[in-house]
């Protein structure tokens, strides 16, 4: 069944939401004049080119095109509907939805809305369980052995799995889910002899999994006893992708933002003990390697990153990986030191909140100076053979450096360490600086094209082309210069999509509506002409316009077909053998360059 929103609570949605805060939700954003600036949500970029306008409610990414409002950033980051986008929204802003919205949900929401329900009622349950019955027992046994206060398990929404086949897979079937449905959210699990399901989590403590907005999608859960494994999360369904998916980073963000960083951990129980000794800027991957996915969520909320894995062999390779994919991203990288055979959250039972925070976290080392510990790991380096290899592999990635200043302070560090001289590690560093040059002009030649999306660079736009652009920039802020255009050309411009938007914009003013971009872009249904729009829309336009600018707009889109007629003339009359007629078409191009002035 089809739902109609009213036109009037659309509009109220939007012009209540504010298109910097919702999209602050997702991207760091950063104020650089009367615009917002971060990293492109839909593409990986290093350098912000998303753009986003608090006077005119709309976003724009210059690298990728992606642009528009509030309601269209929410369906193409999220892949939601218009209907869905506008609920969520309205939710969001507490505003009253038509009736015909919420009783009718059902027939709109898909499986994906279905697992999500589903899942937050399954956390229910197991926090229920955990804080309120005599089967939870055991749970409160645990979280009190391992100092967890009543405030994180509130915070966190910890629960606990009953020791029961049947405790999710009754209430599920009761509230009429599709079980079928529920074991391919990872909820549930179907016997082998195909007659029954039950639980797949029981006798665990259980941590909700949220997406970047707070829904949850998944499940950790640890065993209270000696059952294996010890921690069993869901596994990948198609509403949560562990590596897609950052512990916490909904209830970070606000303070990501406040200090201008993040705390990268190894798993969910760090991410709480660090809440409880006051770090609440803090993630956890989800028992896999960092992705490279994740490494982009990272960078579009935070700059700064200090990682804090485990100190065993295994924390450190880890660092290590999660480190060089950080840096890729374009994040400045620290590494916190963990003591040897601790993991933070012992760390923080054992010391206390103050002591993690100064000696650990506030002790973190640069990532060089964790590359240069990293090579040093299991060299003897009093043996001559390998402490050249150390000084090379070292020199190696000291070159890599862009900063003259890094590089000349830790090229003094090794020369004081091993009593070298510093000119001759300055020449060495050069000669691996060429190398490294040479390497990659030799790589680029064979190279193969990158699979993911690419951006070509925008040439330069002839005169006629900017000339419609930049009308219908001013056309979309002012009616009275739409009415002038619609008087002098109607909708006679040059370029398809620009005659397309022109129409759709003189039809949108002859309905009543004032002048408003945001309101303009919603009409429009074509993907294109919405990017294209949106593009228009964010040009830096002089608001204080003279007539004669407007005029010399339409002049040159007026005699553009007039200047294409004469260049066709011109190359005939090159071809033209007849010197007789030749002149004829000279006569008639003379005549046409006259009537464009």
């Amino acid at each position: 069944m089809s739902i109609r929103i009213p036109d009037e609570q659309v509009d109220l949605i939007r012009r209540s939401a504010d298109i910097v805060e919702v999209i602050s939700d997702y991207v760091q954003l950063k104020k650089q004049g009367r615009q917002y600036i971060g990293l492109c949500p839909f593409h990986g970029e290093k350098s912000p080119s998303f753009s986003v306008s608090p006077d005119k409610q709309l976003y724009h990414c210059f690298g990728c095109g992606a642009g528009g409002n509030v309601f269209s950033f929410l369906m193409e980051l999220e892949g939601l509907s218009f209907i869905e986008s506008v609920r969520k929204l309205g939710t969001k802003l507490n505003i009253d939805l038509p009736e015909a919205m919420t009783s009718e949900r059902n027939a709109v929401d898909g499986p994906h809305e279905t697992m999500r329900t589903a899942h937050e009622l399954a956390a229910k349950l197991y926090y229920h369980v955990l804080t309120l019955t005599e089967q939870g027992a055991d749970g409160r046994e645990y979280v009190k052995e391992r100092g967890f206060t009543r405030e994180q398990i509130e915070q966190f929404q910890i629960g606990f799995a009953p020791d029961r086949w049947d405790s999710l897979t009754t209430i599920l079937d009761k509230r009429e889910y599709s079980l079928d449905l529920m074991v391919e959210a990872g909820l549930l699990g179907e016997r082998e002899s195909k007659d029954g399901y039950f639980d797949r989590f029981r006798n665990r403590l259980m941590f909700p999994i949220w997406d970047g907005q707070g829904k949850v999608i998944a499940f950790g859960g640890r065993t209270v006893s000696d059952e294996k494994p010890k921690y069993l999360n869901s596994a990948d369904t198609p509403i949560f992708h562990k590596g897609q998916t950052l512990y916490g980073i909904h209830l970070a963000r606000p303070s990501i933002r406040k200090e201008g960083s993040v705390i990268l951990f190894e798993g969910y129980v760090d991410v709480i003990a660090a809440w409880g000794a006051g770090l609440t800027n803090t993630v956890a991957t989800l028992g896999t390697a960092l992705t490279e996915e994740q490494g982009r969520i990272i960078r579009r909320n935070a700059e700064t990153v200090t990682i804090c894995y485990d100190s065993d062999n295994a924390g450190i390779n880890a660092a290590f990986k999660s480190a060089s994919i950080l840096k890729q991203a374009g994040c400045i990288i620290k590494i916190a030191d963990m003591p040897e055979g601790m993991d933070p959250d012992d760390y923080i039972r054992t010391y206390g909140a103050e002591r993690f925070k100064s000696d650990v976290i506030g002790a973190s080392m640069t990532f060089m100076s964790f590359k240069m510990r990293y090579l040093r790991r299991g060299k003897n380096l009093a043996n001559e053979a390998e402490r050249m290899r150390y000084i090379e592999e070292v020199l190696s990635e000291i070159s890599t450096l862009t900063r003259a200043v890094e590089r000349d302070h830790y090229l003094r560090q090794i020369a004081e360490e091993f009593s070298l001289s510093l000119e001759a590690l300055k020449q060495e560093l050069q000669q691996n600086i060429r190398s490294n040059k040479k390497e990659n002009q030799y790589s680029s030649v064979d190279k193969p094209k990158p699979t993911r999306k690419t951006f070509e660079t925008k040439r330069l736009l002839p005169a006629y082309h900017n000339a419609e652009r930049y009308l219908l920039a001013h056309m979309m802020r002012d009616v009275e210069v739409a009415d002038a255009v619609l008087e002098r050309i109607g909708g006679e411009f040059n370029i398809d999509e620009h005659q397309a938007i022109a129409a759709y914009l003189f039809a949108f003013y002859g309905e009543g509506n004032e002048a408003n971009a945001s309101q303009f872009i919603q009409s429009l249904k074509d993907e294109k002409l919405i990017r294209i729009t949106t593009e228009l829309a964010m040009l830096s336009v002089n608001e204080q316009y003279q007539e004669q600018e407007l005029l010399d707009y339409m002049k040159q889109i007026e005699t553009y077909p007039k200047r294409v007629q004469i260049q066709q003339k011109e190359l005939e009359m090159k071809r033209e053998q007849d010197p007789l007629q030749a002149a004829k078409l000279l006569m008639e191009i003379n005549r046409m360059k006259q009537e464009l002035y």
